[in-house]
């Protein structure tokens, strides 16, 4: 180990001199209390250093030992349904060791080395049997949600297993095998939060992330592996709607990443969390979950690293073959902590004082998720949905504008509305997927009316934005009947299928069948209607058909499962068109 002294302090960055030979993002241990710290400049012994713990009281002079490895994080059996800080110290342990307040220094083991766990090892891994990067040696029931795979890791260089305990009891840190070049295999390992994991061969992103939100899975539907960003201002609902992603999408693991918000945010995440019950299995949601919490009232340094740790650990159960969906909630914050440590640094600003290098940590981040083919030939993928709060919620800000560069999938938060208590409040004209196109086919085959349905749809709300411009001049008596049909049906659009009620039993969640055959019927009413008020059927007299508020009910009365319910529904719309077809056939409006 090298050891110099500090030089300096400014906030959570520390000068430091005597630490020739330590190289960038080598972790340091600083002061008498040991903080934790990571290397971020070195120049001759010279190095900058962020300190992750709250170094109030530390002196110049005071020792900093380097001890000439990464930061990286502890990964085996016992990380899901744990909450941890930005470096991977279990919150709830500390608490039951020290108190409600983290002290300087304070340490316990990222996983719970003491506790054994029933190990399955593979049919056909034995002693003297070739081992590949990637191979799974067997694995642990982690929890009942979660079956957790016990890999070769990657940086394990020998090719046959010398020695195998087989299956049997062990804690993670018992050795399970050895390889032939006496490298030791356990239930865990350790990987660099800021390198990578490899993986065989990337994949296209060609199925979607299923939210059970009509809104999205409809309109501007996520991929398996895509990348998505949630922008909006204050009270918006960010949290929220990454709250329903959280428990409803079809992802068999969830990372939340509270990167720097408020702390009675992510004490709501805390408390609901472990009570919400996973609908794919009836239990606790936790037994699928990891959450990071590092609020804004923790050191701002952690908050940077917050977000490494929370995509190490979803690459390690990608590899796993997993697909694993990472809420960071919210990058601004994480950004705001870059801005500050720059500041710190006396590094040159760029854009509102966020340093020139936000774009190239905002890739590294957005770039590390995607969809892949693992060494074990498994499919996995790493799904990023970040939340970005820009200020009085101007989208021309630096991070919102970097962000949109880094991903594909843009659902924009209307604060009109939010106002309107219209959730999720996601506004259908600024809002955007490149997906879209990409996810086609596995829509095609699923339904195939979605492709039709949603551009018609997506059309007519376009119609309605320009309309209501003219009827905020003169009213909408000055429009023909046809046009407000327009205001009409697409007033159907907002209230039958884009708002959607979280806290209704049915409405929470609403599957594929039912999202497309909810707003099937409404493009179905509207071309019906089109026809009868140009044959000279009143406006008035469409409005009031029974069928309208059936289906604008459909949402809160008919379950997943009971879709023969709108079958009846389309069948009453056919009857009620039917016959006001007969009686204004052949008007001299038609004429």
């Amino acid at each position: 180990m090298i050891t110099g002294k500090i030089t300096r302090i400014s906030g959570p960055i520390i000068f430091a001199d005597g630490l020739e030979g330590c190289g960038l993002y080598d972790v340091v241990n600083v002061g008498k209390n040991k903080l934790i710290g990571e290397i971020i400049r070195q120049n001759q012994g010279k190095a900058v250093i962020q300190v992750y713990e709250d170094d109030t009281g530390m002196e110049i002079g005071e020792e900093v030992v380097c001890t000439q490895a990464p930061l990286s994080l502890k990964l085996g059996p016992g990380l899901v349904g744990t909450i941890y800080d930005g470096i991977q110290r279990p919150l709830k342990e500390m608490f039951e060791d020290k108190g409600a307040f983290l002290l300087p220094g304070q340490r316990t083991t990222p996983i719970d080395d003491k506790k054994k766990w029933n190990f399955d090892a593979v049919s056909g891994v034995a002693a003297g049997c070739k081992i590949e990067i990637g191979m799974v040696l067997g694995t642990v029931k982690e929890t009942e949600s979660v079956t957790h795979s016990i890999m070769v890791p990657p940086y394990i260089k020998g090719k046959t297993l010398k020695t195998f305990a087989g299956s049997g009891t062990y804690t993670v840190d018992d050795v399970i095998g050895v390889t032939d070049l006496d490298e030791e295999i356990k239930l865990s390992q350790y990987w660099p939060v800021r390198k990578p994991r490899p993986y065989a061969a990337k994949l296209s992103v060609t199925e979607p992330l299923l939210t059970g939100q009509r809104v999205i899975d409809v309109f501007f539907p996520l991929s398996k592996g895509g990348t998505a960003a949630i922008p909006g201002g204050f009270g918006t609902g960010k949290t929220m709607t990454q709250h329903a992603i959280a428990k409803w999408c079809d992802a068999d693991l969830i990372i939340y990443i509270g990167c720097g918000e408020r702390g009675n945010e992510m004490t709501d995440v805390l408390t609901e969390f472990p009570e919400l019950i996973d609908p794919r299995t009836g239990r606790s949601l936790m037994e699928r979950t990891i959450l990071i919490a590092n609020t804004s009232n923790m050191p701002v340094a952690a908050r940077e690293v917050s977000l490494y740790s929370g995509i190490t650990l979803a690459e390690y159960y990608r590899d796993m073959g997993m697909a694993v969906a990472i809420m960071a909630d919210s990058t601004s914050r994480w950004a705001e902590a870059l801005r500050e440590l720059s500041g710190r640094m006396e590094e040159m600003p760029a854009g509102e004082g966020f340093p020139a290098y936000l774009p190239t940590r905002l890739a590294e981040f957005y770039e590390r998720a995607g969809r892949i083919t693992t060494f074990a030939q498994k499919e996995g993928s790493v799904s990023v949905i970040g939340a970005v709060s820009p200020p009085g919620g101007d989208f021309s800000e630096p991070v919102t504008q970097h962000t949109k560069r880094f991903i594909r999938c843009f659902w924009a938060l209307d604060r009109e509305l939010a106002n309107a208590r219209h959730y999720p409040a996601i506004s259908w004209i600024d809002s955007y997927s490149e997906y879209a196109e990409e996810v086609r086919d596995w829509w095609e085959n699923t339904n195939s009316q979605w492709d039709d349905v949603r551009l018609a749809a997506l059309d007519l709300l376009k119609q309605e934005q320009k309309l209501e411009q003219i009827v905020r001049l003169i009213g909408p008596d000055a429009l023909p009947e046809t046009e407000r049909l327009i205001l009409v049906v697409s007033e159907m659009i907002k209230n039958g299928f884009l708002q959607q009620n979280a806290f209704d039993k049915i409405d929470a969640y609403c599957g594929v069948e039912k999202q497309i055959g909810i707003l099937s019927l409404i493009m179905k009413f509207y071309e019906r209607a089109k026809h009868v008020v140009t044959n000279g059927c009143p406006l008035a007299k469409v409005s009031k058909l029974s069928c309208r508020e059936k289906i604008v009910r459909i949402k809160l009365t008919v379950a997943n499962d009971e879709m023969d319910k709108v079958k009846e529904i389309e069948k009453l719309l056919n009857a009620e068109f039917d016959e006001l077809d007969n009686n204004y056939k052949g008007s001299e409006a038609n004429v």
